[in-house]
């Protein structure tokens, strides 16, 4: 059997984290096995459905690098499809007219609910004459579901669950206007699209017995389900945006690398051993349902930062500048020109040890491109007083003589004039710092000197003095 997987979300919003997950989920399982991973997009929500956030969701895939298969397939397109199941089912007595109108449906709850009740549907049109219906009411097409026994799951991470059939009542296939409900569409493009494998959160997992039914109805192979827990805040509170369930757009602006949010993801609900950092390749060789673990996984935001970092660090200098240069040239007011460039390479392996995210990459590189004078930070320009500006003033002879500008040559003259004028290193670098970064704390000093090289260097001290 070759394995079929999807990735099914509705366009009314972004490509949130979850989502992000569920699809790097089912893309892998599909690569894993040689099989098809494809791309549905159910836009039956004709009011809450947008070009802009279908467009949303493409960009977060292709961000993450989750490719599909084929062309996206959009649910709405075949609703005539979906209506044609319903009628076959309605034709071979398997599915019934209902004419209960929104206030006749609220009363029988309210009525069921004060006897102490189920409020479900009570089935009441099930095997009634249509020809007693009252006039002038569209009826809705229902599922005549199985009342008795149970329907079971034997879902691939949940283990078997079991629904009693008097706890799932007859659903409507078909609205009284004639357009297909989600469930119908669901199970209908499914099979159509030879889904094998339907994996998404177990917030799924009661409308799965429904669907199980109608999948039986119609007389269709089923797939394999798979509910994967949601993912909580790190308080075990279900997620919400002050836990970070943001848009995958929100997570790029934010800074993160997308292989280390798609690895941090992976590591959600799923393990391989005690193994952390797992790279692409590795993902699609031992990914499995089998390791997907019962219970909710919980997002921690510094643990995703530190994931990032270790990507930051692996990255090669040339991607890493190609994500920073956006803001870099905003920094710079300018676009970047090819000395910026050299600089910002050679700079490279220093800055990306110290950095989290990308836009930590970006301020802690910037000071390699401000225009000068640079404008120094409140910490920066409390180093500055008069004394730092004399020695600065004699320091930069001293350097304006060096003949090879070198960090380590320099690093030694700095530290004869600290000695000769009976200074601490600190007491005459923290001003140097200040001068040629404008900040307090910066990448190592020499290796600034040598990476701005002599005369930026110099031009930057005799700003300040």
């Amino acid at each position: 059997m070759s394995v079929v997987t999807r990735f099914a979300p509705s366009p009314t919003g972004f490509l949130h984290i979850g989502g992000a997950r569920t699809a790097l989920f089912n893309w892998l399982f599909a690569r894993h096995h040689g099989g098809t991973f494809l791309l549905r997009i159910e836009d039956t929500d004709r009011q809450r459905s947008t070009e802009a956030a279908v467009e949303a969701i493409f960009d977060g895939l292709r961000w993450l690098g989750l490719d599909w298969d084929g062309e996206p397939l959009m649910q709405f397109s075949h609703a005539a499809r979906h209506a044609e199941v319903a009628r076959r089912l309605l034709a071979e007595g398997k599915a019934y007219h209902c004419y209960c109108s929104p206030a006749e449906l609220e009363a029988m709850r309210a009525e069921q609910k004060a006897k102490g009740l189920s409020t479900l549907y009570d089935g009441r049109w099930r095997d009634r004459d249509p020809s007693t219906a009252p006039p002038g009411v569209a009826p809705v097409v229902r599922l005549k579901a199985p009342r008795d026994g149970e329907t079971v799951l034997a879902d691939k991470v949940q283990g078997e669950v079991r629904v009693r059939n008097d706890q799932l009542d007859d659903m409507v296939l078909l609205r009284a206007d004639g357009t297909p409900t989600y469930m119908l569409s669901v199970v209908v493009d499914d099979h159509d699209m030879a889904i094998t494998h339907v994996i998404r959160g177990d917030d799924h997992l009661t409308n799965t017995f429904r669907q199980i039914q109608l999948y039986r109805a119609c007389g269709w192979t089923m797939p394999d389900f798979a509910h994967i827990p949601l993912i909580h805040g790190p308080d075990g509170a279900k997620m919400s945006k002050r836990h970070g369930a943001l848009g995958v757009d929100a997570y790029r602006d934010m800074g993160f690398l997308p292989e280390a949010l798609a690895n941090y993801l992976l590591r959600l609900g799923w393990s391989h051993g005690d193994d952390e950092i797992i790279s692409r390749e590795d993902a699609v060789k031992w990914f499995n349902l089998d390791a997907i673990g019962r219970g909710a996984a919980r997002f921690d935001f510094a643990k995703l930062t530190s994931v990032n970092g270790h990507y930051l660090r692996h990255s090669d200098n040339l991607t890493l500048l190609a994500a920073i240069a956006p803001k870099l040239t905003e920094a710079a007011g300018r676009p970047l020109d090819d000395t910026d460039r050299q600089r910002l390479d050679r700079a490279m392996p220093s800055l990306k040890e110290r950095g989290k995210t990308i836009l930590d990459l970006a301020e802690s590189a910037a000071f390699y491109v401000m225009p000068r004078p640079l404008a120094l930070d409140a910490a920066a320009a409390k180093l500055m007083d008069e004394k730092a500006r004399k020695s600065l003033a004699e320091l930069s002879l001293i350097l304006a003589a060096v003949q090879e500008w070198r960090q380590d040559i320099l690093e030694g003259e700095v530290r004869s004039y600290a000695d000769a004028n009976g200074l601490k290193l600190g007491q005459i670098a923290q001003p140097l710092r200040a001068a040629l970064t404008g900040r307090a704390v910066s990448p190592p000093l020499f290796e600034v000197l040598e990476i701005l090289g002599r005369d930026e260097s110099l031009g930057r001290i005799r700003d300040v003095v």
